[in-house]
């Protein structure tokens, strides 16, 4: 691609400096520094599905119904799923111009700049390391409860810090670091191990729907929206930065309930960006990768819906649980073989969730430290088996290290917040390259820019402001921190900045 353009000069100096395409692709060749092309669009539609299909239907769906939604929670998820798609249309346009890892960072070096850049990575490698962290302990959960039903307890101190007790997770260490060899093993073996997973989990929803159909009792639909009632929420930090900005009362329930509803049930959609992060390593990348992220994205909304519609018809909202819905739905209805079923299927599940978030993660880690701005040692891939082995080591460790101690409610609200600020930066990137370059052959456009990419802008702002200031309050504070880290050593390292 980069023989048949015209080479363009970036902004060389200054904290806009940008990467040109042409650049970002021609480093994807140095040998040192290549990852191997072995992905194909089913491939890239497994990642998608196998990273969204997670917490958020096995747990999110009967707490936000009982909280916030009631029955209309199915109509939370299909706002949700608007806003990701928005965001989905311009995430596929990118990727299938600058087909280089790194996803959201290595789109806004491309329209944005490098500091942008910078701080767009450094969000993604919050949001990626927390929610894999967050999601390995969820796992834990589950599988230490199968332990407890067949007899064998683990003890106290290794079974995680939880209810005043403090601990390490073992378990949820362990499968961090047998995920991190799995992907220092190669690409390939890992979408094989994510295909049967993701079949497994696939196979297990379907079941809920199918058989859960049958259970449905339609008076429990009535009222679909429940009447608003005021939010019982705390105020100051803990309230929704709107209620902090315009001073008005939340609400429960109602159609601003559905909206609230659909801020937390965004965290169920994360995920399909992930896609994008593959984009090197796919076979062809400028027509696999839009399918597989716009694939995925609509096959889980589907799913999400169905889901709803039938947990909250098997079981009145106001009853649901928020533990364990799906599985303990089917036990309110005498069928507790279904629920060891979805119990299970939720723990095989969690897997390829974590797996795939540290996939994205070091990815993202790689470019950056391919690009300078962090230790060039990390983007060194490995000679047999092709993969950036040094990044993902070294962010295993950490997030095994991190999920060792980490609580199973730790600033959920944080990954969202970071994955809704990466969205905006790059609806705005696809503005910017389509009047910057022109001239660039995009195999997919998004549709109707600008107005496509203001609407996901829009969008994901809404759903920021319904977090909560305290959420805004961390946000800030890890910026803070990347601030310091890109002016210490990124800016002075960057391979653009000394090429210029």
């Amino acid at each position: 691609m980069s023989s048949s353009l015209p080479e363009p000069e970036g902004r060389r100096r200054g904290l806009l400096r940008t990467k040109t395409v042409e650049e970002s692709i021609r480093d994807t060749e140095e040998p040192e520094h290549a990852l191997r092309k072995s992905l194909s669009a089913l491939d890239l539609t497994v990642f998608g599905v196998g990273v969204i299909i997670g917490t958020g239907i096995f747990v999110l769906t009967g707490k936000i119904a009982k909280e916030s939604a009631g029955p209309a929670v199915a109509v939370s998820f299909v706002v949700a799923g608007v806003v990701c798609a928005l965001a989905a249309l311009c995430y596929a346009e990118f990727a299938s111009t600058v087909p280089v890892a790194g996803s959201a960072y290595t789109f806004s070096y491309a329209s944005l700049g490098e500091f942008p850049a910078w701080i767009i990575g450094w969000d993604l490698v919050l949001e990626l390391a927390l929610a894999c962290a967050v999601v390995a302990v969820g796992w834990s959960g589950y599988i230490r409860s199968l332990l407890d039903s067949a007899g064998f307890h683990l003890p106290q101190q290794l079974s995680g810090t939880h209810e005043g007790h403090f601990g390490f997770d073992l378990l949820a260490c362990i499968l961090v670091l047998v995920l991190t060899a799995i992907l220092v093993a190669g690409m390939k073996l890992s979408s094989r191990v994510t295909a049967v997973v993701v079949g497994i989990k696939v196979t297990v929803v379907l079941l809920v729907i199918i058989v859960g159909a049958f259970f449905i009792n339609g008076a429990n639909y009535h009222p679909f929206v429940p009447e608003s009632v005021p939010s019982s929420g705390g105020g100051g930090l803990q309230a929704p930065l709107a209620q902090v900005m315009f001073g008005f009362t939340p609400a429960n329930f109602g159609v601003m309930g559905i909206f609230a509803a659909a801020a937390v049930v965004f965290f169920a959609f994360i995920g399909f960006d992930i896609v994008a992060t593959a984009a090197e390593e796919a076979r062809n990348p400028q027509r696999d990768v839009p399918r597989g992220i716009l694939g995925s994205l609509l096959i889980c909304t589907v799913l999400y819906v169905a889901v709803s519609i039938v947990v909250t018809g098997m079981q009145k909202y106001s009853k649901l649980s928020t533990d364990a819905p799906l599985a303990d739905a089917f036990k309110a209805v005498g069928h507790p073989f279904w629920a060891g079923l979805i119990s299970f299927g939720a723990a095989v599940g969690l897997t390829s969730v974590c797996m795939i978030l540290l996939l994205g993660q070091s990815r993202v880690f790689f470019a950056m430290s391919r690009d300078g701005l962090l230790p060039r040692v990390f983007s060194t891939v490995h000679p047999r088996f092709g993969t950036p082995y040094r990044s993902t080591i070294a962010l295993g460790v950490v997030v095994a290290v991190v999920a060792g101690f980490t609580s199973i409610d730790v600033l959920a609200e944080l990954v969202n917040i970071g994955t809704l600020f990466a969205f905006v930066v790059v609806a705005l990137g696809v503005i910017i390259l389509r009047r910057t370059r022109p001239d660039l052959p995009r195999t997919f456009r998004t549709p109707l820019v600008p107005l496509v990419p203001v609407l996901s802008v829009l969008a994901s702002l809404w759903l920021m402001v319904n977090l909560t200031a305290e959420t805004w309050l961390r946000f800030a504070v890890w910026m803070a921190i990347g601030l310091v880290f890109y002016f210490v050593y990124g800016r002075s390292h960057s391979r653009l900045g000394r090429r210029g």
